[in-house]
């Protein structure tokens, strides 16, 4: 049965209305003190959105940013990157659903929005033409960033879903999905 999880609710302590959940959820430390991971799926990076005909549209760089109004869903690396490592000027909007960020963006209350790398293509691919991927954050030193599917703390199907995605990533089908659905991710210039 198929069941709809605010993505919040997904990785909050407590018991799971779901065997597991795949919401393109990063893998962290934090995460772990409340729920399971499978082992990683993705490897993700995070990418700024912006309108083609805003100032944040012509960044190169993280410094370019700083001056930026940007916006980031609560509870995400996405804010993470935008408070962590862009550090704006001007505290950044932060709202309860990539959806509100979207909203924000096309109104103009915000310059520009963080998100997943291929949330990011999507968005300019299909809701909100008239902008484009500015550009996606560098790899952070040391493990990459990993989508994972979320599962209850003490799940007994862990050890299995991670069995599964490891045979996924082993036998290839991972990167050739990878690269049939997400080879855009090339074309992202990297935010220096």
């Amino acid at each position: 049965v198929w069941q709809h999880t605010p993505f919040n609710s997904a990785f909050a302590p407590g018991a799971k209305k779901f065997d597991f959940d795949i919401n393109q959820v990063s893998i962290s430390e934090e995460r772990k003190k409340a729920v399971a991971f499978s082992s990683g799926y993705y490897d993700v990076r995070q990418a700024v959105v912006a309108l083609k005909s805003s100032k944040a549209a012509k960044a190169k760089s993280v410094a370019d940013l700083k001056d930026v109004k940007l916006g980031a869903q609560v509870g995400t690396t996405s804010l993470d990157f935008v408070t962590d490592l862009v550090k704006p000027e001007e505290k950044p909007a932060v709202y309860q659903r990539n959806d509100f960020a979207k909203s924000a963006l096309k109104t103009g209350q915000v310059e520009a929005i963080v998100v997943d790398l291929p949330t990011a293509f999507y968005i300019t691919g299909a809701e909100v033409p008239e902008a484009e991927v500015v550009g996606q954050f560098a790899q952070s030193p040391g493990e990459p960033e990993q989508f994972g599917l979320v599962l209850d703390r003490e799940s007994a199907l862990t050890s299995c879903v991670s069995g599964a995605v490891d045979a996924l990533r082993k036998d290839g089908t991972l990167a050739g999905l990878e690269k049939e659905w997400l080879s855009d991710a090339v074309d992202a210039p990297v935010l220096k």
